[in-house]
């Protein structure tokens, strides 16, 4: 019984860390979708993605952001860059920065990558203006990129 009650508790100690994690990056509300359809699967992704592996020492979370900023990148994916380009910006990383991964990874992996990412993050930036502007007229802003 009292394995099950460590066990219990260290998966709990996990999810903490990597809710802290989440915080730092402004990604709080990140995966609720999962939430919704397997509690058990939004604790452990929460608990080992930022818990174990966003929050181990040895580098910072900027150059996490930045190191996984450009994997996404080069691997081309359609979606999941959305809410690290947020994370990015949220974390102090510059728009000029991220321009220059877009452009350091797309020599590296093709145009057509640079291409992927710069319609990405111009979505972002597009949607960031739609929703600092319904902040300011009090009116509810929903993502369609999260």
């Amino acid at each position: 019984m009292a394995k099950k009650t460590t066990t219990k508790r260290a998966s709990h100690d996990r999810f903490e860390r990597g809710m802290r994690v989440l915080k730092k990056m402004g990604r709080e509300k990140l995966m609720l979708n999962q939430k919704a359809l397997s509690p058990e699967m939004y604790e452990m992704s929460v608990g080992h993605l930022f818990g174990d592996v966003w929050g181990r020492p040895g580098l910072s979370l900027r150059d996490r952001q930045l190191v996984t900023l450009a994997a996404n990148i080069a691997m081309g994916r359609s979606t999941g860059n959305h809410s690290h380009y947020l994370s990015s910006l949220h974390l102090g990383i510059t728009r000029r920065q991220i321009i220059e991964v877009m452009i350091q990874v797309g020599h590296y992996t093709g145009w057509p990558t640079l291409s992927n990412a710069v319609r990405q993050f111009t979505e972002i930036l597009e949607e960031d203006k739609a929703r600092k502007k319904a902040e300011r007229q009090g009116k509810p802003f929903k993502s369609r990129l999260l």
